[in-house]
């Protein structure tokens, strides 16, 4: 909010100092007509910046496909082996984990005021981080 203030401010010295320099009579409309310009040109830098992030993630994507597909018809071999490898390794923690979900019952149940309060705490850091570094970007509409 304080920055928006003061880009209006600036605004209406710059336009006080150009309006006194002038010697043509000015619209009744005239101020609100430029702030909704502002408006408009802030408008479209933000979608201009947000189409860019996004495309930019497009080709992220398109260009880890193409560089998976890229070793897959390189390396089959080596492919197969690592798919193989990996399925074995999440059907092994797939298993341990099943297992220990009693146990996890178990110990939660005996601490659940601990784990509470630490999943508060928790949630508090993580929402004081995404507000100390996406705050700014946010609006709220």
């Amino acid at each position: 909010m304080p920055a928006n203030r003061l880009s209006e401010d600036n605004f209406d010295r710059m336009l006080g100092r150009a309006l006194r320099s002038s010697s043509e009579p000015v619209p009744a409309d005239f101020t609100e007509r430029m702030l909704e310009r502002l408006r408009e040109s802030e408008q479209r830098r933000i979608l201009a910046r947000i189409v860019l992030q996004e495309r930019l993630a497009l080709a992220g994507c398109i260009v880890l496909v193409a560089a998976a597909v890229t070793a897959v018809l390189v390396f089959p071999d080596t492919a197969a082996e690592l798919l193989q490898r990996a399925v074995g390794g999440f059907k092994a923690q797939g298993g341990a984990f099943v297992d220990r979900i009693p146990q996890t019952i178990e110990a939660f149940c005996g601490q659940w005021q601990f784990y509470s309060i630490l999943a508060i705490v928790f949630g508090f850091a993580v929402y004081s981080l995404v507000g100390l570094f996406v705050g700014d970007r946010l609006r709220v509409a």
